[in-house]
């Protein structure tokens, strides 16, 4: 490696760790209270994909340790936001899906973190927006794989 790709890289991801740092901090300020940002991304995983999933499953997803999703899900659980029952086919495994109250929850969320995203890419422009976006899941996929 160059010592202009090493400078290229290490700028790279700096500029990536800070900003998702930042990110997560004002997110977290605007979130409906109690609600943290582990939470509103199973919530609308959830949403998004219609269905149930295991924690196993969710945990994967998300790139967290079982125990982390576990830890979540409770959380999730004991604010009504998730049911959780026993898989009908493997007794040893659950199914996690989302109530009409984690629904309503991650809806009030999207219009909590609303303006806040909304008004970070129209300062940045929507073109420049589309532009990195390839880049970014193209570096997401690439570290999924390894």
């Amino acid at each position: 490696m160059t010592d202009e790709t090493n400078a290229l890289a290490v700028a790279l991801f700096s500029e990536i760790l800070t900003a998702d740092q930042l990110l997560r901090n004002r997110l977290s300020r605007v979130l409906p209270k109690g609600m943290e940002i582990s939470h509103f991304s199973v919530l609308n995983h959830l949403v998004f994909v219609g269905g149930e999933r295991s924690p196993a499953q969710l945990a994967n997803t998300f790139h967290v340790t079982r125990g982390a999703m576990t830890n979540t899900l409770a959380k999730l659980e004991w604010a009504g936001y998730v049911h959780i029952r026993p898989d009908w086919d493997d007794a040893r495994r659950k199914m996690v899906a989302i109530s009409p109250a984690g629904r309503r929850a991650r809806d009030q969320a999207i219009s909590s973190i609303a303006p806040l995203i909304n008004r970070v890419v129209g300062e940045l422009g929507l073109e420049r927006v589309r532009a990195t976006l390839p880049v970014l899941r193209d570096l997401r996929i690439q570290l999924e794989d390894e």
